[in-house]
């Protein structure tokens, strides 16, 4: 269905639905993991929004909110999923991705497009797209999400519950729970503190490598993933977040930026250590 809009979009365009906001007026956004609005609902995707120190839910559906876990993860599917198959096509007609928007929410629906680059094409193609199937398509291709200001206000409303044991990322830090048997398989010492899985952005220019502990977040330790990001979600605005964290046999100290690193799409785990990407 996605595929054959890319492929009908130049006619179609004049009739397509335009975007709700101004792109400038727009929010990027890093996607912090997923969680479950109020008690036992439906699933929404953590959006970490840096300006205002926010977290942000919007609604996904349930293979969606599969597909953004598998792909913080680094987990790719034995055969493609629906995001995996479009961004084959994307790759295979030399057409990329270059942002996600959520741009509109209409009662309780969120909406949202993709904006994609044609070869030959000065201008960019905006697509209609539900939020969740964009979202998943930017994590696996390694686009920016920007969302507009009138959906981060009406998001806020919505309460929700995070799941304690599943792979959180912010400031570029993917972290998972440090079990016993990664602790073993890497050599971790016996203190709390989640496991960096994967790293991009300023942590990893400053040295910040998978397989760290991350041990303190201002201060305070984060005992489980969804804590650090509530750690990292405090900090105090216009001031850097303060990281503790052991690697190699040394404790370090990194004051980094709460801004949204650069997108890039998302590695392969490794194969000798399962939780640890390449």
């Amino acid at each position: 269905m996605l595929c054959g809009a890319v492929l009908l979009a130049g006619p179609l365009a004049a009739g397509a639905r335009e975007l709700a906001a101004e792109i400038g007026e727009m929010v990027e956004v890093e996607v912090a993991t997923v969680g479950l609005a109020g008690f036992g609902g439906p699933p929404v995707v953590l959006l970490r929004e840096p300006g205002v120190r926010e977290v942000i839910p919007i609604f996904i559906g349930i293979s969606e909110a599969g597909a953004i876990l598998r792909g913080l993860a680094g987990e790719r599917s034995p055969r493609p999923m629906t995001h995996e198959l479009l961004g084959g096509v994307l790759d295979g007609l030399d057409v990329t991705l270059e942002r996600v928007y959520v741009d509109a929410i209409v009662g309780h629906t969120f909406l949202g497009m993709l904006e994609l680059r044609l070869p030959g094409r000065e201008e960019t193609l905006l697509i209609d797209s539900r939020p969740s199937d964009a979202i998943a398509l930017a994590l696996y291709a390694g686009a920016s999400i920007h969302v507009a200001p009138k959906v981060l206000e009406a998001a806020r409303n919505i309460e929700y519950e995070g799941l304690e044991e599943q792979v959180v990322v912010a400031l570029g830090i993917s972290v998972t729970p440090a079990t016993d048997d990664l602790r073993e398989a890497l050599g971790l010492p016996d203190r709390p503190g989640v496991l960096v899985s994967d790293v991009r952005g300023p942590a990893a220019e400053a040295g910040v490598r998978p397989g760290a502990l991350l041990l303190e977040v201002n201060g305070e330790v984060p005992v489980t993933p969804l804590r650090y990001l509530e750690l990292v979600r405090d900090t105090a605005v216009e001031e850097d977040t303060r990281l503790r964290y052991w690697q190699e046999g040394e404790e370090n100290e990194l004051k980094i930026t709460t801004d949204v690193p650069p997108p890039q799409p998302v590695p392969r785990l490794r194969h000798d250590v399962p939780g640890v990407r390449t």
